[in-house]
């Protein structure tokens, strides 16, 4: 534009440069019609959703028109600088036509908006999924490719041949009939909820079914009749029971008789192991001897140290559990839970060494006051599957969330809405890769919705709109301090979590707790002297 030769070029040039502007200006504003065409196109061709948002859809059909229009002259017309400079209006349309997509996807996020407050899990799908379920919702079985972002250990749903649902399957094939019928009626989001109650009336009607039978049968019978999670809490059930009735008669000898029978009753599922069973029960039986070798270590300390009184902090400090109110109870010091009944599945159970019990205590700890957890450590030590881990043990539905940079404070609230609105456990992953801009925000948001646990409040005004407080919720962080590129946490962040070290684990108990998996029943012993071999 500064060229000393211009003179004679300078209408030309000037024609040149408007032309280029204009067309630069117009493949802007259709590329950007093309993204929300493209993205928003399945949806309102979908009759289920014409039917649910009539208004966007007339609306939609007008943009759609003109898009159609826009192609077919541009088909005939090929070359960009004629077509882009002789069409009339192309600019003019392409905006209004970006304005109205605009304007379309508020009022779509406005309805999803309203979907997700009906059924707070939806919260954890994206728009894409969510919109694909309500797209379908004439066709109930449709969720199942979905159901286990919604209920992270139900694989598939049964349904009979009138779309009634009866019963739920874990991944490893394992089946809880439900304790009544599911019909699939009004909207998708009504009907995922009655789902979501029928499994946890379905998983207490199991375990307290399971606690009477206990006595009934034999408990090598027992593990193998009834579910993965059932026999664990039945077990930790019967063993805090136990317990507290050999230290209320007898102190520390009434332990030592009791240590026997621990012995004893992991002598007896070894055996079962090394029989031939299904891989369903061995998975299941693999879960059990954890737990029950965390048992008797938990025994045998409570002996080396004299425990004798139920209340002696030893035992107190144990995640101990209760029927109360016809309910299980989980009790660890002064915290007490209410048992969850989130359907866990037939799954594996990580090793509980010393270690894994003081970050329980801090993290039950950091909850009975209000606030957050936030285990810290090298990668690969089991920070995550920790927390996993405790969830479990609750039956608390637990979200991971692998956290990146590039996050922004929009987003999460969303997704902190749903979990107050859920009473889900959360797990941010690698917490500290946010940006620290965004971190100072969380950090208030988090705040918003301890405070409202804490104050007993049923409803919270949060993000501009007012949501209703289950008191389950609970945010978990984890960090790996040493890594390069990691933020430092904002101290108005830091105050909202207790921390908590995390070590590399105890490899001898892992390999005693693998070998009784396989059947050996002296496995203590090959541990110790694996162990001390590769050292």
């Amino acid at each position: 534009g500064f060229s000393s030769y211009k003179k004679n070029f300078e209408a030309e040039i000037i024609q040149w440069e408007n032309q280029l502007n204009l067309v630069s200006e117009i493949i802007e504003e259709w590329l950007q019609c093309q993204r929300e065409w493209m993205a928003l196109e399945p949806i309102f061709t979908a009759p289920e959703m014409i039917k649910s948002l009539p208004q966007l859809h007339k609306k939609f059909k007008g943009v759609d028109t003109k898009w159609r229009k826009n192609l077919e002259l541009a088909k005939n017309n090929p070359f960009i600088m004629s077509f882009c400079t002789t069409t009339n209006g192309l600019l003019k349309a392409f905006k209004e036509s970006n304005l109205a997509l605009s304007q379309i996807q508020k009022g779509l996020n406005n309805y999803l908006e309203t979907k997700r407050k009906l059924f707070a899990r939806l919260y954890f799908l994206a728009d894409e999924d969510l919109l694909e379920i309500l797209a379908q919702a004439q066709e109930p079985r449709s969720v199942q490719p979905h159901l286990e972002k919604i209920f992270p250990d139900i694989e598939k749903l049964h349904f009979e041949s009138n779309d009634d649902m009866v019963a739920m399957y874990s991944k490893g094939g394992e089946r809880i009939e439900f304790s009544d019928i599911v019909k699939p009626l009004g909207s998708v989001e009504v009907w995922l909820k009655e789902v979501e109650g029928m499994m946890q009336v379905s998983v207490k009607r199991e375990i307290m079914a399971a606690l009477v039978d206990y006595s009934l049968i034999p408990r090598t019978e027992w593990v193998l009749k009834w579910p993965g999670q059932v026999i664990i809490v039945g077990s930790q059930f019967y063993w805090t029971r136990d317990v507290s009735k050999a230290l209320d008669t007898e102190g520390v000898k009434g332990l030592k008789q009791y240590l026997t029978v621990l012995k004893q009753q992991l002598v007896d599922i070894t055996k079962i192991v090394s029989g031939d069973i299904k891989p369903l029960q061995r998975t299941k039986l693999g879960a059990l001897i954890t737990i029950d070798v965390h048992a008797r270590d938990v025994i045998e300390t409570l002996i080396e140290q004299g425990v004798n009184s139920v209340s002696d902090f030893e035992w107190v400090m144990q995640l101990r559990y209760y029927l109360e109110d016809d309910d299980i109870v989980v009790k660890q010091v002064e915290s007490s839970y209410k048992y969850g009944y989130e359907y866990l599945g037939n799954t594996s159970r990580l090793v509980i060494t010393p270690l894994t019990d003081k970050i329980y205590l801090t993290l039950t700890g950091a909850l009975h006051l209000g606030l957050g957890g936030a285990p810290a450590g090298p990668a690969g030590t089991g920070k995550t599957e920790t927390v996993k881990d405790l969830s479990k043990s609750l039956a608390k539905h637990c979200v991971v969330f692998n956290c990146q940079e590039g996050m922004n404070e929009l987003s999460m609230a969303k997704f902190f809405k749903g979990l107050i609105m859920a009473g889900s456990w959360v797990c941010f992953d690698e917490f500290n890769r946010i940006d620290i801009e965004v971190l100072s925000v969380v950090a208030q948001q988090i705040s918003t919705l301890q405070n409202a646990i804490r104050a007993n409040l049923p409803q919270v005004e949060f993000d501009g709109t007012v949501v209703t407080v289950n008191k389950g919720f609970a945010v978990f962080i984890t960090m790996n301090p040493g890594y390069a590129g990691r933020t430092e946490l904002p101290d108005n962040l830091k105050a909202l979590f207790r921390p908590v070290a995390r070590m590399v684990p105890d490899y001898a108990l892992i390999a005693e707790i693998r070998l009784f998996s396989f059947g050996f029943s002296d496995a203590k012993v090959l541990s110790m002297k694996m162990t001390q071999a590769f050292k």
